[in-house]
């Protein structure tokens, strides 16, 4: 089967995007969801042995209205460190003295907006797979505290971020969204959302109220964390925060449902200032959660405590008397409901410790052999045995010394659910990113070894299919590779996504490792030995026809990477490093036409003397002849026709070392001027030329 040399490299990178995509596949892992339908479910009714209990609905609300202050960027030292204490003075007051609530809530990489706007509403880890996505949000489609908010009737007034709008087009009564493009804008686009609060916190027509400041972010992403402006953007914040609360407390009516207040950040803020890795400073943030519900009282001092952003969810859900969202891995922060009546706290706990095994047994096959489950359903029949004492005897103090038993046991059970959660949303399938990586590697070398015969596209590649299946060594190595896919596939705890697909399209796959790697064997073997061809390859130069086609490949490359430069600025989190795309191109062309420049002027390529660069002189074509066959060991043939040697001679030394030399050069150019200022997050702190020039 013949083959030319652009078929056999379009071969060769079909299977390298199949090995990719498997790689990736496994490198993204799963995320953990619940396939039920959102609204096909009743609330786990309270535990009973034997008695009757009337607690089969969902808690009443704990708090009446809801406001979010999300603050992007927010650090947690930025509220609790000596920036807070300086910036923040009546936040200060809050936390150390007020009725608040003050937590770390630790953000699970990555750290940029729609991911965490995801993990705060839905309670579920995001993975690297939404960064793409974060450059057009879609529609949230997993069931979301603001969803189930408007499925109760609840009126949600937002302002801020337009990735909310995006994220929700349908759920809010009013809204008003700021792009987040302008990074230089740090001003207006706070100012667009504070001009509504005056009048939207008179009125009474309205259940929750998302407020998303950007200002911050974009001052980190401009001069860092350690710029003046943080603290005058801060000491901003503040002011509006003592706004809002000022006003809340003015509108309560009823003190047992009073207001909550959150002031709360989606990621931290690096030392560079950007955000989107893991490391302490962009993974910590504030969580201050502050209502009337949370007087303490006089010398109790409460420091924050470290929970995970995730938990806000399930929290919300409670507070607001809704159904907690099915994906969710969080848990609910405890001292939010730690004064209300042992019953209530204990009903907490058993619906988020429910929905928990629930997710646990919808995405684990062995659901039944993990602890959390076991501590779950102990902590159950205690609090079954419990209500049956409580309703017999409910004043006693071993009935509240039981409850406060069962409460730690329920504790106990969130905090090993969560972990094991966490654990399988963060689990990658080594398999089969093992399995992508060998595919590459294997087509990589195949090309690696073509490449000295295949530069010419008058190259063709006969490949005989029926030599490598009809090899000892490719049945060993296939027999070798289905067992080590049984023994992969049948482990205790195996969810690899290669084991999930059916037999004969494993089995395909095995048998394409297999075959790619004796052929990859055998050119290896036969480029030590001093031969010239490609393992079941035949080379052979032939008069192909002319291509009809107006773009050559350099054409396609400078447009395609174009169009994929513009794209790459509609992502708001990426618009600081615009200019790695750039880079990125602009080195891939000068490769591509150093290739191109080399295959015509040394191997004499489609290159009549005339089409290589020369110094005046037009030279005839010389005519392409087979010079000689070689039979190979197992039935193929190499032919090749001698290189064009007048497509050299055409120049004289000097010129031909300058053409050849141009690309390298171009290169150590675009080098140098990228050297000249270090742009973007990731270089801003590096020395550049333009610094020492202007010195």
């Amino acid at each position: 089967m013949r083959l030319g040399s652009g078929t056999f490299a379009a071969g060769c990178v079909v299977i390298e995007v199949l090995g990719v995509a498997l790689f990736l596949r496994g490198f993204f892992p799963a995320p953990v969801f619940s396939g039920a339908e959102r609204q096909a479910e009743s609330p786990a009714p309270e535990p009973s042995a034997g008695a009757s209990s009337n607690w089969t609905e969902l808690p009443p609300p704990l708090f009446s209205k809801v406001v979010i202050l999300l603050i992007d960027a927010l650090r947690d030292d930025f509220v609790f460190g000596s920036k807070g204490v300086k910036f923040m003075p009546y936040t200060t007051y809050l936390v150390e003295k007020g009725s608040s609530l003050s937590f770390v809530a630790e953000a699970k990489p990555p750290t940029v907006t729609m991911p965490r706007i995801k993990a705060l509403l839905t309670g579920s880890l995001p993975g690297f797979i939404d960064v793409v996505r974060n450059l057009n949000s879609p529609t949230l489609m997993e069931d979301n505290v603001i969803t189930r908010a408007k499925a109760a009737g609840k009126r949600i007034i937002f302002y801020g971020d337009e990735t909310w709008v995006k994220l929700f087009p349908k759920h809010f009564v009013e809204y008003d969204g700021t792009t987040s493009f302008f990074v230089s804008d740090y001003t207006e686009v706070d100012n667009n959302v504070t001009r509504h609060l005056d009048k939207v916190l008179k009125r009474q027509d309205w259940d929750m109220l998302i407020l998303h400041y950007l200002g911050l972010d974009h001052i980190g992403h401009i001069s860092g964390p350690s710029s003046p402006l943080v603290g005058h953007k801060l000491s901003e914040m503040d002011s509006i925060l003592m706004k809002i609360h000022t006003a809340l407390l003015a509108e309560e009516r009823d003190p047992l449902l009073p207001s909550l207040l959150v002031l709360c950040g989606d990621h931290g803020m690096s030392e560079a200032g950007g955000h989107g890795a893991s490391s302490m400073e962009e993974v910590n943030t504030a969580l201050v959660l502050v209502s009337s519900a949370f007087e303490r009282k006089p010398g109790d001092v409460r420091h924050p405590t470290r929970v995970q952003q995730t938990d806000l969810a399930a929290t919300l859900s409670i507070g607001l008397g809704l159904p907690i969202p099915k994906s969710n891995t969080g848990g609910l922060m405890f001292p939010v409901v730690e004064g209300r009546p042992m019953r209530e706290q204990l009903r907490f706990l058993h619906l988020n410790t429910v929905q928990l095994s629930k997710l646990l047994q919808e995405n684990v096959p062995s659901y039944n052999k993990e602890p959390g489950f076991e501590q779950f359903k102990v902590s159950e029949r205690s609090h079954r045995n419990w209500i049956r004492l409580y309703l017999e005897e409910n004043n006693s103090e071993v009935v509240f010394n039981l409850g406060a038993k069962v409460r730690r046991q329920y504790l106990d059970a969130l905090r090993t659910l969560k972990l094991s959660l966490s654990r399988r949303a963060a689990q990658y399938d080594v398999y089969s990113m093992a399995v992508g990586t060998v595919l590459v590697l294997e087509a990589l070398v195949l090309l690696l070894l073509s490449v000295p015969q295949a530069l010419s596209s008058r190259a063709e590649l006969d490949v005989p299919l029926l030599s490598p299946v009809c090899s000892l060594l490719f049945y060993l190595l296939l027999l070798a590779l289905a067992a080590l896919h049984v023994v992969v596939c049948t482990a205790a705890d195996s969810s690899c996504y290669l084991c999930s697909l059916p037999w004969l399209a494993a089995g395909g796959v095995m048998t394409l490792i297999a075959a790619l790697l004796c052929a990859g064997m055998s050119a290896l073997t036969r480029v030590f030995a001093g031969g010239k061809c490609l393992s079941q390859v035949e080379l052979a130069f032939q008069n192909p026809p002319q291509s009809t086609s107006r773009w050559s490949e350099l054409d396609l490359l400078s447009f395609l990477g174009t169009v994929g430069h513009v794209l790459s600025l509609g992502a708001s989190s990426f618009i600081e490093e615009e200019h790695q795309t750039w880079y990125f191109l602009v080195n891939t062309l000068c490769l591509a036409l150093c290739h191109q420049i080399y295959r015509k002027c040394l191997l004499g390529d489609d290159c009549a003397p005339q089409h290589c660069p020369h110094t005046g002189e037009e030279f005839d074509g010389v005519a392409v002849a087979l010079q000689g066959k070689r039979a190979g060991p197992e039935g193929w043939e190499l032919s090749r026709a001698p290189a064009d040697p007048s497509s050299l001679e055409a120049l004289r030394g000097s010129e031909r070392w300058m053409v050849l030399a141009s690309p390298w050069l171009v290169l150590a150019c675009c080098r140098l001027l990228r050297s000249l200022n270090q742009t973007g997050v990731q270089w801003a702190h590096r020395p550049d030329l333009g610094h020492w020039l202007t010195r």
